[in-house]
């Protein structure tokens, strides 16, 4: 779905709302012996969101994993509103966007599976990774051609902020 008409929505947005597992993560989770399970993130992504909020946008987690060193990771980029345990996304959507006076057109939102639909049905810009479900992918305005974990949070971040010309080569050492 490489269809341009998604460009014309990326200077409109104010919002990014991610999910994690299999958006921020590649949806793997490696189970240590002591039951903790440990997931991987892409700097990459925790470069752009960092630079993202910056620039004064907003960015949301939403997720229904409850691991409590993924709200450490995004609270350390300085994302404040990370909610886990979110196993109805629409309620919490709902009460962010309300809460904050954010237009649900004005929102990108990038999901994997489905849970992220009802959603993703709802705001301006829904998006997904390359290796999202089927039925993400159908819904989708864009689909990256990044996976989940590997840069496609990056790569949506990137694209607005160029668009809205806040996508800025300096070097902040304290970025990732």
């Amino acid at each position: 779905m490489e269809d341009k008409s998604y460009k014309e929505y990326l200077e409109h947005i104010t919002t990014f709302i991610f999910d994690v597992d299999g958006v921020l993560t590649d949806g793997s989770i490696t189970i240590m012996t002591n039951g903790d399970m440990l997931r991987t993130m892409n700097v990459k992504d925790g470069y752009a969101m960092k630079l993202a909020l910056n620039e004064g946008f907003n960015i949301c987690i939403i997720s229904g994993g409850t691991n409590e060193g993924v709200r450490n990771r995004l609270n350390n980029l300085g994302i404040a509103d990370v909610y886990l345990g979110a196993h109805h996304k629409m309620e919490v959507f709902t009460e962010y966007v309300q809460k904050n006076d954010i237009k649900s057109e004005n929102v990108l939102y990038m999901g994997d599976d489905i849970p992220d639909i009802p959603v993703m049905k709802e705001i301006g810009l829904p998006t997904c990774p390359v290796d999202a479900t089927a039925e993400v992918k159908a819904i989708s305005k864009y689909i990256s051609h990044k996976s989940g974990g590997k840069g496609a949070v990056r790569d949506v971040i990137e694209q607005v902020l160029k668009v809205q010309d806040k996508w800025h080569c300096h070097f902040d050492s304290n970025a990732h």
